[in-house]
């Protein structure tokens, strides 16, 4: 069953929490675990939901699947879809580094390079696909 779109308005408002939170508390807005540790759960659960959202509408298809354990996967990038067991394009990364990537206020190629972001499969590369929002 599919979720539920998240509203807008709703993703932006909670994303607008996180960097007001950050900025209150001197936090360097463009360090995505630092961002991510500032607010609680659901607001975290929420921006990384959203954002993924965004990904999956800004780049239709199920050729590469996106991961960002506990809060939630896409599948995402027009080509070859995947339908059984594990899917041969995996990109997988913790929230703080997915929301500095949404963002862009990291760079696919520095997240690759520093291992903040794990990819497998020749097709697993969103260097064209982020940001998936304007700061």
């Amino acid at each position: 069953m599919a979720r539920a779109r998240i509203d807008d308005d709703l993703g932006r408002a909670a994303l607008t929490t996180m960097l007001a939170i950050a900025e209150a508390n001197g936090i360097d807005q463009a360090d995505g675990p630092a961002l991510a540790a500032s607010v609680d759960r659901s607001t975290l659960a929420l921006v990384v939901r959203y954002t993924l959202q965004l990904l999956a509408e800004q780049a239709p298809g199920g050729t590469v699947e996106v991961r960002v354990p506990p809060y939630a996967a896409v599948q995402c990038v027009e080509g070859p879809k995947h339908t059984r067991g594990t899917p041969p394009n995996v990109i997988e990364t913790d929230a703080g580094t997915w929301i500095a990537l949404a963002r862009g206020t990291l760079s696919w190629a520095d997240a690759k390079a520093s291992g903040r972001v794990h990819a497998s499969g020749q097709r697993a590369d969103l260097t064209g696909h982020l940001p998936v929002l304007s700061t």
